[in-house]
């Protein structure tokens, strides 16, 4: 008989919609070692939590999460709330022997991140596992990325260049939200998408960040209070609030391996919904992927005759890809909800192997460091090491 893993989630807007599409989904499309059981979502207000359990299609619902993380039908703590309650939710859940999925970035500071990763190290030797959500590791292109600079295909990595480009707050009058509380977010675009690309580019490359100088601007200094929130946008009430987060970061860095890193992560990108922009050059051949662009990895090749030299458009929608064979025919592209369930599926198989799923805490610890070092180069116009 299959076994199960009883799931249960805290946290059900954008995030939650989006993890809860991936329990669902990942069992019809995947061969799993273990089937996941979607128990109940919680959340803190408990008509609204009734409610997203109904629409998303979980068992049932909860306003205390601190009850359901200890319950014996729960295998699995799914976190999908803001960065300042990651910490208190995946410690406690480690220590009542549950396997933790929580999204990124870890936490809303360093302090907070290693308390995480020391408690996730504490919890392996039980048997217990953890995993950060860095999802876009797990778009095929971006899979496929890593395999062919894990295969030497571009030689020594000299240039990394990533973006994370995104407009939903461009207009000045877009009200408040708890991404632009610090003290619920940790940080603005810094920390809610570039840690993604941090992440990304250190996947991808292998490579780790040693060191930055960076900048943050908040170009929009007070917003109107709003009054409900749908997903990322919201309706304006009465009255306005402080922004207290940056609007965009800029930085540049060092990598293990000697490459020059230049980064840039914005919500003021007017015109850019999501994109996420990554090309690595090296000796030998470049990459390039648009998160925009999903299905497609361009690819250089030096080796090639001047005659035909140029970037190849890789379609990246063929069985012999990252995780494609279990979804369409060659073509039939895939979305951002896809990578969701890739997720899923892999920490499902780790759980169940007994292996460590990745992103582990300490790779997000790992991210946390370099977040917090590019804040501190801002505050002080210094150049900042990463402690590895």
């Amino acid at each position: 008989m299959t076994k199960t893993l009883g799931v249960a989630m805290i946290g059900h807007a954008f995030m939650g919609a989006a993890h809860s599409q991936a329990w669902r989904v990942a069992p019809h499309f995947f061969d799993l070692p273990a089937q996941p059981v979607m128990r109940v979502v919680c959340g803190r207000d408990a008509a609204r939590a009734s409610e997203a359990a109904q629409r998303l299609g979980w068992f049932e619902s909860s306003d205390e999460w601190r009850a359901v993380i200890v319950r014996d039908d729960i295998d699995v703590i799914d976190i999908c709330t803001p960065g300042d309650s990651h910490a208190e939710i995946a410690i406690a859940a480690l220590a009542a022997g549950k396997h933790v999925i929580c999204e990124k970035p870890l936490a809303n500071s360093v302090g907070e991140a290693r308390q995480m990763a020391a408690a996730a190290e504490a919890a392996f030797s039980a048997g217990v596992r953890a995993m950060v959500g860095f999802t876009y590791r797990r778009v095929p292109a971006v899979a496929l990325a890593r395999q062919l600079i894990q295969e030497g295909r571009i030689g020594d990595v000299r240039h990394i260049r990533a973006q994370y480009l995104q407009d939903w707050i461009a207009d000045a009058e877009a009200p408040l939200s708890w991404r632009l509380d610090k003290s619920k977010a940790g940080s603005g675009a810094l920390g809610d998408i570039g840690a993604h690309i941090i992440d990304l580019t250190q996947h991808i490359t292998g490579q780790r960040i040693t060191e930055v100088s960076g900048q943050l601007e908040t170009f929009v200094k007070e917003r109107p209070i709003a009054s409900g929130h749908a997903g990322l946008s919201g309706s304006a009430g009465e009255g306005r609030g402080p922004v207290t987060v940056d609007d965009a970061a800029v930085f540049i860095g060092r990598f293990t391996g000697g490459a020059l890193g230049v980064f840039e992560a914005t919500r003021f990108a007017t015109g850019r919904k999501n994109s996420i922009r990554i090309e690595v050059n090296g000796s030998q051949g470049s990459l390039a992927f648009d998160f925009e662009d999903m299905n497609v990895l361009e690819f250089f090749d030096a080796a090639d005759p001047d005659k035909t030299a140029g970037f190849r458009r890789i379609l990246v929608t063929e069985p012999a890809h990252p995780y494609v064979a279990a979804w369409w025919p060659a073509g039939h592209g895939l979305g951002y909800e896809h990578a969701f369930t890739h997720q899923v599926v892999d920490f499902i198989r780790a759980v169940a192997a007994g292996d460590q799923p990745t992103p582990s805490f300490a790779d997000g610890l790992a991210v946390q460091r370099v977040l917090d070092a590019v804040e501190t180069s801002s505050d002080t116009r210094t150049w900042q090491e990463i402690p590895s």
